[in-house]
């Protein structure tokens, strides 16, 4: 007998069920006393939730035309980060298999650095798009903007630190300019003044919920600086 097709709501029931046992598996395993996950796929993994963001506020950024255009690079970098959170794993795991055999350690190596360079220019890339929905997004949805971008700048920190760490020693590689240049550049971003912010609320953003002409109650958002961390002389961060 054929099983009958799943109806709407309970193919995304069970989307949404799925999603939440993936980034509890995220969770639990970066929690664990296992090398990897670690900051890195943490890192790729604030990239990905900025991006998301910036998804929901393009989508109920209808009144403006360069809002399907953000959205889909919302989406790109987000599908692209959620790779990066397993591929920065991956590589981490690949160099201490290297080390172990002796076998190809520096081109393990090599990709400990490029993972999250990779995820440090993802989020400087969402930082750009946030600034540009701050100023065209939905107003009411500011906050959402604002927070995904202080977020990203974050990941962009700590992905930068991670290349510093795995690079040092090698103070005249390329990589080790560029990432400082990305985090001069969304440190910049943060001191430039966006959009103005419909004043409500004690001045407050306003959050949509329901259509696009709803409001809620007030949403806001803040951000601190990141931490740094060292790392394990001559080699990739130790864990």
């Amino acid at each position: 007998m054929a099983t009958p097709p799943e109806s709407h709501p309970a193919r995304l029931a069970n989307r949404q069920s799925r999603a939440r046992q993936r980034l509890g598996y995220l969770l639990g395993k970066i929690a664990s006393d296992a090398p990897a996950p670690a900051s890195g796929s943490a890192a790729a993994a604030v990239v990905a939730a900025s991006a998301a963001l910036l998804q929901k506020v393009a989508l109920r950024s209808d009144k403006w035309t360069g809002a399907e255009s953000a959205h889909q690079r919302a989406e790109d970098l987000r599908l692209r980060a959620e790779e990066l959170i397993e591929l920065d794993s991956v590589s981490f795991l690949e160099f201490v298999a290297a080390q172990r055999s002796g076998a190809d350690v520096e081109s393990a190596r090599q990709k400990t650095i490029d993972t999250p360079l990779e995820i440090a220019r993802a989020g400087a890339t969402v930082v750009e798009l946030a600034r540009m929905l701050e100023k065209n997004g939905n107003r009411n949805l500011m906050a959402d903007s604002v927070a995904a971008s202080i977020l990203a700048r974050a990941a962009v920190a700590t992905a930068a630190m991670l290349v510093e760490v795995n690079l040092v020693g090698s103070s005249e590689d390329s990589r080790i300019d560029e990432v400082r240049r990305l985090v001069r550049e969304v440190s910049a971003s943060a001191d430039r003044p966006g959009a103005p912010v419909r004043a409500s609320d004690s001045g407050r953003v306003r959050a949509r919920s329901g259509g696009t002409d709803r409001q809620s109650g007030p949403r806001t958002s803040s951000g601190g600086p990141s931490g740094r961390a060292g790392g394990h002389p001559g080699s990739p961060r130790s864990r």
